[in-house]
């Protein structure tokens, strides 16, 4: 009769564990090399990525390193100029902003000030969710993106107390309406709640915003936001 003592107990542990560590190892293998890359939060952020589960983190990571992020933007095509820093009164400050010159829908007005990481988050939803959704819905391309301002030195809803907009620093862009290449225009005003396809393409551009964002507030959100999209790349998160 084969006597077990102490020792094969752990023995078959070990054994068991180390099994498990060589099934978990392939399996990563496996991950790593078959999924795509928009779910893996340690793949490099692409413009030509489509959104995925990790796309928000790698837009978040890649726009607070300066460098990164201007590097991704123009190996995807877009043409960028960097703006100077500049204090404006007491929390007030534009830092690591850029123009966006092309290589995506054009704002209107014309390239206004953003931090980078407004900037990258603004060329991956418009690549990947913007112009995809206007073709689909609208059977147009996106000619420009109509805004209401990204850098704006006040606090939130312009009070004079309170917390301080993510405009005060250039890092949130306000999206009003798109102007279509065939010349017809959607507004958020008088279209997002509309059953049609214009409110359709609002919709979804919206749900595919908080993909990439950290904030997204529509008019599903409060009455402030009636006639635009706010979005913003500031430390909370929030979809509305």
């Amino acid at each position: 009769m084969t006597e077990h003592g102490p020792g094969s107990g752990w023995a078959s542990l070990w054994v068991l564990l180390l099994d498990l560590g060589v099934v978990l190892l392939l399996s990563a293998l496996v991950v790593d090399r078959y999924a795509p890359p928009q779910h893996l939060p340690w793949k490099p952020l692409s413009l030509d990525h489509p959104i995925g589960a990790a796309t928000a983190l790698k837009v978040q990571r890649a726009g607070a390193d300066p460098v990164l992020c201007r590097r991704i933007l123009r190996e995807g095509g877009v043409r960028l100029t960097d703006v100077p820093e500049r204090r404006e009164g007491v929390f007030c400050a534009v830092s690591d902003a850029v123009r966006l010159q092309g290589g995506v829908t054009p704002l209107a007005p014309a390239a206004p000030v953003m931090t980078c990481r407004v900037a990258l988050a603004y060329a991956v939803w418009d690549r990947q969710a913007l112009q995809p959704a206007a073709r689909q819905r609208l059977g147009s391309a996106p000619a420009e993106v109509r805004h209401f301002g990204t850098y704006a030195c006040r606090r939130q809803y312009g009070a004079a107390e309170g917390r301080v907009s993510e405009h005060a620093t250039a890092n949130a862009l306000d999206v009003a309406g798109v102007v279509l290449a065939d010349g017809r225009r959607v507004s958020v005003v008088a279209d997002f709640a509309d059953d049609g396809a214009a409110g359709l393409f609002w919709r979804e551009v919206r749900r595919s915003a908080c993909e990439v964002w950290r904030v997204v507030l529509s008019p599903d959100y409060n009455a402030a936001h009636a006639d635009h999209l706010h979005l913003d790349q500031g430390p909370f998160r929030a979809c509305r």
